[in-house]
């Protein structure tokens, strides 16, 4: 998180304003009712939650989660990785949108290098993670030229890079179209070195758009909410830090789940009536060839939504 914005003087959320982990256990178990399969925790950073291997053990225990993932910047992944294994993650996605130390002190806004963050991913490995997802924001002017770089890396690790295009996500990080790279640029740039061929999605609702490498030497992904929304496909829900059900990633506010009774009568009645159409708006009403954001809309920080 940018240090201009995340610094000392940053206040956060008091820790009675935080959903507790019997909390998010009994959320969960509530959309686990509605027939949610998938659990993803996220941030901000989630290897910062204090014993946050508890919270992975007692969702891990919950019938009927199938699949328990967590993203994160990689740091802390040295030490935890195993534990989360143990504890019964199934699936890990680490954040890293650069090689090169310069464009990922940038891109990150912190004084570090991605060292620390490949180390994080050695360690996801040593510990049983596999495949690994890397996520991958482009932001054109700042790491576009790394792109052909981060794919050769990884490529045949049996990992799996995920480009994303730079989003409108919160109101913190100076969005404009014209730093977009789309998703067409992205692949056509790999394709030119190593040729690559569509894949089929591994089901329906999958948010990134899958391209194999042609030689068998793995696959990457595209996610293309600006050039090419997918609000239609969507079927993710948000839980907030403070517990909050946002249904949008580019939503304006959420409905509180932390202290209402009939939590089964409100979670239905948001879900039947999502109308999120954020991502098809704005690419219909603003043109992509060239700069400008349309209408300012204040929307959920990043850091309180997850990805």
């Amino acid at each position: 998180m940018p240090a201009e914005i995340f610094g000392e003087r940053y206040e956060f959320l008091k820790r009675e304003e935080i959903l507790s982990f019997e909390e998010i256990t009994r959320l969960t178990r509530l959309f686990v009712g509605f027939g949610v399969r998938k659990v993803r925790i996220t941030g901000g950073e989630p290897l910062v939650r204090a014993q946050v291997t508890e919270l992975i053990a007692r969702l891990a225990e919950i019938d009927g989660v199938d699949d328990l993932a967590m993203t994160t910047n990689g740091f802390l992944l040295p030490r935890y990785a195993h534990e989360l294994k143990d504890a019964g993650l199934n699936r890990l996605t680490v954040s890293m949108d650069a090689l090169d130390e310069d464009v990922f002190s940038q891109m990150s806004g912190r004084p570090y290098g991605p060292e620390k963050v490949l180390a994080g991913i050695d360690a996801a490995r040593d510990a049983g993670f596999s495949p690994l997802k890397i996520n991958t924001v482009v932001q054109r002017g700042v790491n576009e030229q790394t792109i052909l770089e981060t794919a050769e890396h990884f490529r045949g690790t049996g990992d799996i890079v995920r480009f994303i295009e730079f989003m409108d996500v919160g109101n913190l990080n100076d969005w404009d179209l014209s730093q977009v790279v789309s998703g067409r640029e992205i692949i056509e740039i790999i394709d030119a070195e190593y040729p690559l061929e569509p894949a089929d999605a591994n089901y329906q609702g999958e948010v990134a758009s899958r391209y194999r490498y042609v030689d068998g030497q793995g696959e990457i992904g595209v996610i293309t909410s600006v050039t090419q929304p997918f609000c239609g496909d969507c079927t993710r829900a948000r839980l907030t830090t403070e517990g909050r059900l946002v249904t949008c990633l580019f939503a304006t506010r959420g409905t509180d789940l932390k202290e209402p009774d009939e939590l089964n009568e409100i979670i239905e009645g948001v879900w039947l009536n999502r109308r999120d159409r954020y991502s098809e708006t704005r690419s219909s009403n603003t043109a992509l060839e060239g700069a400008g954001t349309g209408a300012i809309r204040e929307k959920i920080e990043m850091f309180r939504l997850g990805g």
